[in-house]
């Protein structure tokens, strides 16, 4: 199987233009640009012949749905995201769990492909008002609302998670993983139950709003009579292209964020973020999760007012960053590995006992990491004033004990940036492996 991230596009990058450099950078302008052939004349004629205009850079991009791993782990978190969490409706079974994954599966599987544009009705181009390539069938007219006609995929991604009480539901206790055990409590939670866990969790992304809003209406319709909707969270990121290159993105508060992310490249990556061939005694996590991985979602208030009135230089100091580029206070560039030791001239650590690089540290927590793929969140301003905003935090590892647990319960005593944060909605999922041809995700744990 083909990895499941990555990303890839049908048009061909024009001349001098790398790959990736057309997917980065090609902004709003840039793009539209390229659909036309770089030229106003081009652009003119194709309008007057009516003929279809090839999607490029951020439309045609796509990621493949089918992989011995689900899209939408690995790869950069998109414009746009939509995380999601459904309980089953009484009476809802094993059965009808494993009919709905399956719609679930179809469903995805035509959004993602290659080649597929949305068309509005009449038209000839496209497949997702029809048949598609290779003769299967496009979305059924009860899901396709026709939001995103004239789209491309977008990158879109969609990721199926179970909670833990999916399995007490579907009567699959046997079968539940032990990594999967409630998160202890932390001091610093102020969690709202309404807006946490769930029988079934999706994560959505895309780098179009309506892509991604669609692939959200086509799921709930397809959800229908078998499980509604628990929570909902929308958030986003820097749109591909905004930056005149390739960089790591900021969050709400202003600061460079992800650099010290694993790598897929790091020999230990996938030890740290997915569970092995055959599953894994450890972590309790059965044969069914081979290639799967444990997400933590948390929903992490940012304190913006409170944040902002502090000057650059006393931010700084808490995250232990520059705010202007990333590069760490102990010297050097972004990607400069943080020298925790370092002294500075007037005899104090250059990076502060409590600075959030320091608190964070896999050197800090016995090796423990975890790969983070967050959206940022905005839901208005609240009756005091202050912004609702914040993080969509999501955390992937092959097992929450090892990974995000020891860390979440440093940060919760002694990390300077909790003051500036509160931490209101949390859940666990097990993420299985991802699917084959004709196959749905988490079939090994429904027909197994």
């Amino acid at each position: 199987m083909k990895p499941a991230e990555s990303v890839r596009t049908e048009d061909a990058a024009p001349a001098g233009l790398s790959r990736r450099r057309l997917l980065g950078t090609a902004g709003a302008a840039g793009a539209a640009g390229l659909v036309v052939g770089g030229g106003a004349g081009a652009g003119v004629a194709r309008a007057a012949r009516d003929e279809p205009v090839a999607l490029s850079t951020v439309g045609s991009a796509y990621v493949p749905f089918e992989g011995a791993r689900q899209a939408g782990i690995v790869g950069p978190a998109q414009a746009v995201g939509h995380l999601v969490a459904f309980d089953l409706v009484p009476g809802a079974d094993r059965k009808a769990a494993a009919a709905l994954l399956r719609r679930w599966s179809d469903a995805v599987r035509t959004m993602t492909r290659p080649g597929t544009t949305m068309t509005r009705p009449g038209t000839q181009s496209g497949t997702r008002s029809g048949t598609s390539p290779g003769g299967r069938d496009a979305l059924p007219s009860s899901y396709d609302d026709q939001i995103a006609y004239d789209a491309g995929p977008s990158s879109l991604t969609v990721t199926f998670g179970f909670g833990r009480s999916f399995f007490g539901r579907t009567g699959l206790t046997g079968r539940l993983p032990g990594a999967l055990a409630p998160l202890p409590d932390f001091a610093g939670d102020a969690l709202d139950p309404k807006r946490s866990n769930g029988d079934l969790w999706v994560q959505i992304g895309a780098d179009d709003a309506l892509v991604a809003f669609h692939a959200l209406r086509v799921l709930q319709k397809a959800a229908r009579d078998t499980a509604g909707v628990r929570w909902q969270m929308n958030g986003f990121n820097r749109t591909p292209g905004a930056t005149a290159h390739p960089m790591t993105g900021r969050n709400l508060m202003g600061q460079i964020d992800g650099t010290n992310n694993p790598k897929p490249t790091d020999a230990d990556f996938d030890q740290r973020i997915f569970v092995p061939a055959g599953g894994s005694a450890d972590s309790g996590s059965p044969a069914w999760m081979a290639g799967g991985s444990y997400a933590v979602v948390r929903r992490i208030r940012m304190l913006l007012d409170s944040w902002d009135h502090l000057s650059v230089a006393r931010q700084e100091k808490v995250i232990g960053r520059r705010k202007s580029d990333g590069a760490p206070l102990s010297g050097g560039t972004e990607t400069t590995p943080v020298d925790l030791a370092k002294v500075g001239a007037d005899g104090a650590l250059a990076i502060a006992g409590d600075a959030h690089v320091r608190v964070a540290a896999p050197a800090s927590n016995g090796g423990a990491a975890m790969l983070r793929r967050a959206f940022s969140y905005h839901d208005g301003i609240g009756t005091d004033g202050t912004p609702d905003a914040g993080l969509l935090f999501v955390a992937w590892q092959a097992d929450p004990l090892k990974g995000f647990v020891p860390v979440q319960r440093k940060l919760d005593g002694g990390d300077g940036l909790s003051r500036f944060l509160r931490h209101e909605a949390s859940g666990l999922f097990a993420v299985p492996g991802g699917c084959g041809p004709g196959e749905y995700v988490g079939q090994r744990l429904l027909e197994g």
